[in-house]
């Protein structure tokens, strides 16, 4: 097989990362670097990589395959069309663009190209999700799955320098946001109905330092998606109920557990709890009698690797794990977040 090429344009902390990441890949191989900033560019030749003066010289060598672009977000879109219209293939860092139009852009030129183009969603492979993707799409632990709370929260504020910028596509929703949104719509089989949302702006900011929005599907699902950088106390990254049982994971260290009605025994009252200043058996715990705790099992990925699948697509063998009608509906349904966080409405998604 073929080794594919790949110079990363952008070497900050997803650039660098992207090595590791190509490193455990069959195919390809990170064989230079480019970046505006000098001290960067050492970084890269301390790692043994040959490094570029300019983004024209990356295009201009035609022993490079492909490109991955990991630079601010406003600048995706010029940098992958010049690349495309080079030749090359390109993989491009989250978020793709900053509107769905600007992807359609992109799109349209890949297309008349022929070239690839894949956006890197790497959080389509963290075990967190795929443990709950398996709830949803196998019912097999907790029945039917109805609703879903997706959540990342810190009391950090938002990172970086540019990430405070609207003009550079700053901001939690773009950030954040669209891996939780990419993950809900990859798991969910069912047209989207319904989007609300409010934006936070409590640090003072341009661009949102957080948000919450409420997700309706055509299929009866519901979903919570929130992303906070003033949270203090954390609430757990999932809570998913179903029809047979919920399930709550606390972290990214997988603990947590699930919690289902016991059908093997007969069902046990709940006995009346003091709550406040009164009685209450409708909000009182499930009976230990009647119930079963399990706890939260890892699921193996069921795809390839991002770049094992990119190579595999560059070589005709297989169909894109991320494919492009996905991060597009993903990008319209941040501006569906936007326009009805902006507005304060409840906005009615057309697909």
């Amino acid at each position: 097989m073929e080794m594919k090429n790949l110079v990363i344009v952008g070497f900050g902390g997803m650039g660098t990362y992207h090595v590791e990441l190509v490193g455990a890949a069959e195919g390809i191989t990170v064989t230079g670097v480019y970046d505006i900033a000098e001290a960067r560019l050492q970084v890269a030749k301390e790692k043994g990589l040959q490094t570029y003066p300019s983004f024209e010289a990356v295009l201009a060598d035609e022993a490079v395959d492909a490109v991955l672009i990991a630079t601010p977000n406003d600048s995706h879109k010029d940098l992958a069309i010049q690349a495309l219209e080079a030749g090359k293939n390109v993989v491009c860092e989250k978020p793709v663009t900053i509107t769905s139009a600007d992807l359609e852009a992109i799109l349209a030129v890949a297309k008349k190209e022929n070239k690839t183009f894949m956006v890197h969603q790497n959080r389509r492979w963290d075990s967190d999700f795929l443990i709950v993707r398996d709830m949803v799409q196998k019912e097999a632990q907790i029945g039917n799955v109805f609703h879903v709370e997706s959540r990342v929260q810190g009391a950090n504020g938002i990172p970086g320098d540019w990430r405070h910028l609207k003009a550079q596509g700053g901001g939690m929703v773009l950030d954040w946001g669209v891996h939780l949104l990419d993950q809900l719509l990859f798991m969910t089989d069912s047209r989207i109905k319904t989007v609300s949302a409010n934006l936070s702006f409590i640090l003072g900011d341009e661009v949102d330092d957080g948000f919450t929005s409420f997700i309706t599907f055509e299929n009866g699902t519901t979903a919570l998606i929130e992303v906070g950088t003033t949270n203090y106390v954390k609430l757990p990254r999932w809570y998913v109920k179903g029809t047979e049982g919920t399930a709550v994971i606390q972290d990214w260290d997988l603990s947590g557990e699930i919690i289902a009605p016991d059908r093997t025994v007969a069902k046990v009252e709940p006995k009346p709890i003091q709550a406040g200043q009164g009685l209450t058996k409708t909000m009182a715990p499930p009976s230990e009698e009647s119930t079963t705790r399990s706890p939260i099992v890892q699921v193996a990925p069921d795809m390839a690797g991002f770049y094992d699948n990119f190579v595999a697509v560059l070589n005709g063998t297989a169909e894109p794990i991320v494919k492009n009608e996905e991060v597009h509906r993903v990008l319209r349904l941040i501006e569906a977040i936007f326009e009805a966080g902006e507005e304060g409405k409840v906005v009615y998604f057309n697909e």
